[in-house]
């Protein structure tokens, strides 16, 4: 059992370094503060492949059906972008819900896939860019070394890519850390599927057909549709769609554009067409949504 002084010391970092709600960039490159000191709506956000270690409180986020809760002791990673729908769902003024966002450098976790020698066998596996894990006592004593270098800036530059280095290397040879490697592993279905999603993701407007994603990925039209379904939980069109329409929502919600606007932004051709599949996965037209959260989180 892990030692609540740990936990203690993670809460007081966070909440030290996020001076109001939301999310807060550091001084150390892929590490963020999250606070929140109420419930809040479900947002739509594009997860990219990081950790995030709850140190109070409790989050949950959802692709399509599936959901993934965390809570103190537990972490949730992602190993590839995937369009989420999170909700805090247990945090008070005087109890915030505080978490740790640390981004994953795939390139910097591939150099040490290649060090630690994986299995050939986990070239042909395919897992969900997704999960959730429970807290070692090396996995966090190692985050909340990375957290105590927020207090000495110098060190930083020193000794910040070390324990980035230490956190990954302590994911991969956890329990969940196939997971992780397949992600990382070149010509890995796994990783095929990564690149192809980050094709999509740069170019998210343009029209793409599954013959045209599965030629990319050099794999068959039947193998790319199903090999794409178990990392992201989505077929690639229903990746494509969810995608274009969290990203329409966002810059609904940040700007003060129209849908009609926003539809041809993301790439549809029909406003209507938009107006429906945004109603059908978020519950109300474009505006009415957008105006329902505005409402939510100003009050």
């Amino acid at each position: 059992m892990m030692n609540d002084n740990v936990f203690n010391e993670l809460n007081e970092v966070i909440d030290r370094y996020s001076k109001y709600d939301g999310i807060h960039a550091t001084s150390i490159d892929g590490l963020h503060c999250y606070k929140m000191s109420s419930l809040n709506v479900r947002l739509p956000v594009i997860y990219r492949p990081s950790i995030y270690v709850v140190a109070q409180g409790n989050k949950q986020v959802t692709l399509d059906k599936e959901v993934f809760q965390y809570t103190q002791g537990k972490y949730l990673a992602v190993s590839v972008d995937l369009p989420l729908i999170g909700e805090v769902i247990k945090a008070s003024k005087d109890k915030p819900y505080l978490c740790a966002q640390i981004d994953i450098d795939m390139n910097v976790m591939s150099e040490l896939v290649l060090k630690l020698d994986p299995k050939a066998e986990l070239h042909h596996k395919t897992g969900k860019g997704i999960f959730v894990g429970n807290m070692d006592e090396a996995l966090i004593d190692a985050i909340v070394r990375l957290m105590r270098l927020l207090d000495t800036p110098k060190d930083i530059p020193y000794l910040s890519s070390i324990l980035f280095q230490e956190i990954y290397y302590r994911l991969l040879s956890g329990p969940h850390g196939a997971s992780i490697i397949q992600t990382c592993l070149q010509g890995s279905n796994m990783h095929r599927i990564a690149r192809i999603i980050e094709t999509m993701k740069s170019d998210f407007a343009k029209p793409k057909s599954i013959d045209e994603l599965a030629a990319m990925a050099s794999m068959s039209t039947s193998s790319f549709y199903n090999q794409f379904k178990k990392v992201t939980g989505l077929s690639p069109l229903q990746y494509l769609k969810r995608l274009r329409l969290t990203k329409a929502r966002q810059i609904l919600l940040s700007d003060e554009t129209n849908a009609t606007r926003a539809a041809y932004l993301v790439g549809y051709e029909s406003p209507s067409q938009f107006s429906r599949e945004y109603s059908r996965l978020f519950g109300s037209p474009p505006q009415r949504d957008v105006k329902a959260i505005r409402k939510l989180t100003t009050s």
